[in-house]
């Protein structure tokens, strides 16, 4: 009994206790935006418990996977990626579904369970892609390997953008750059990727992005010229952000008007109407620090592989981060991205508990072993 004490004892002091409570406050002030939206006509009011089972879930999670050593679970990529990938294969099938306020069809209905499998690819793809730059970290830059590592990149990439997920798709790709430029990868070919994106913004232009997302695109250069239209949303929720003015309206208030998706991609639009400009400060404030202390979990790692898992996690949180806000602000199109930990959605919710769990466990299972005369590596 006392070995066990002792064990656990080590492990609480062993984790990174500032990172999950600033991950848990994001949810708890979700939690509330929607509970205080269920207290209106928008939401049901049964919606906030939804998401609080998630984040309890999602909590569990992540502790348990904090005491796996995350080699372990990286080395089985053989089982997670090819269920990943089925998963998301199966939205093209009868079993994929939309759901409203979107325009593609990324999710699966099992039963009463409807869930976006992007999400699950997105750990399935952190964890194999640091795993396969931990792999070849010694010679990355030959060019096969090179080839190798786009290829993995692409595929998840090519898989949501053929879902028409185009905000998913370019979290991959943020991901995929970050990661492959933290790894090492040499100077030349980052001149060569500089050199291919003209011809590639060109390619996409012209072949992949459909007409709306290119009018969500074009009306950023031009604003105010389809208030009725393709801006509608973002108008609505820019006035709503603006109308909290410094401190904001308060919860519970439905002296509002409805922006589509507020409780979801805008709910950074409901932040400002509740607690007006310094709620907003505070919220980026508090995602910033989350941003600040993967990246220095992923100094404090012993190896190449702890590194990626924090540098893509960070990656995936800033990414999505950007979007979403510049979203609201009008700078960025509308793309589906949502607010990690804050906006509602129970798969992505508990998907991104998980990928803070190998966070938590990079840090977790970082010391160095003595050996006489040196230190493991």
């Amino acid at each position: 009994m006392k070995n066990i004490f002792k064990a656990v004892a080590k492990y609480f002091k062993q984790l990174d206790k500032l990172l999950l409570l600033a991950v848990c406050l994001c949810t708890t002030l979700g939690i509330v935006l929607l509970y205080s939206l269920g207290q209106t006509d928008y939401l049901h009011p049964d919606t906030f418990k939804t998401q609080l089972f998630s984040m309890l879930a999602g909590i569990a999670a992540s502790l348990v996977i904090a005491a796996i050593d995350y080699k372990k679970i990286s080395k089985l990529w053989f089982l997670y990626v090819p269920a990943a990938l089925v998963l998301v294969i199966l939205t093209f099938t009868s079993m994929g579904v939309g759901v409203s306020g979107t325009d593609d069809v990324a999710w699966l209905k099992l039963g009463p369970v409807t869930f976006q499998p992007a999400e699950i690819l997105k750990i399935a793809f952190l964890l194999s892609f640091s795993y396969h730059l931990y792999k070849v970290r010694d010679s990355m830059n030959n060019l096969i390997n090179t080839i190798l590592l786009c290829i993995h990149g692409a595929i998840p990439v090519a898989l949501v953008l053929k879902q028409g997920d185009y905000g998913t798709a370019l979290v991959f790709l943020a991901m995929f750059l970050v990661m492959i430029y933290s790894a090492g990868i040499s100077i030349g070919y980052i001149l060569l990727a500089v050199i291919a994106i003209p011809p590639a913004l060109f390619f996409a232009w012209k072949y992949i992005l459909g007409s709306v997302h290119k009018e969500r695109i074009l009306i950023l250069f031009n604003p105010g010229s389809d208030p009725e239209g393709i801006e509608w949303q973002q108008d609505l929720g820019l006035n709503l952000l603006a109308s909290g003015g410094i401190t904001g309206n308060g919860l519970c208030n439905a002296d509002y008007r409805e922006v589509p998706e507020m409780h979801n991609d805008f709910i950074f639009s409901y932040v400002g109407y509740v607690f007006g400009f310094a709620g907003c400060v505070a919220l980026i404030a508090l995602m910033a620090y989350i941003c600040i202390k993967i990246i220095a979990d992923s100094r404090k790692t012993r190896e190449e592989l702890g590194k990626n898992i924090c540098v893509g996690a960070f990656a995936m949180i800033f990414t999505h981060c950007v979007l979403n806000v510049g979203m609201v602000l009008k700078i960025m199109p509308v793309i589906g991205v949502p607010i990690p930990f804050v906006s509602a959605g129970g798969t992505a919710l508990l998907s991104m508990y998980v990928m803070m769990g190998f966070v938590l466990s990079t840090r977790m299972h970082n010391e160095k072993v003595y050996r006489m005369f040196e230190w493991e590596k």
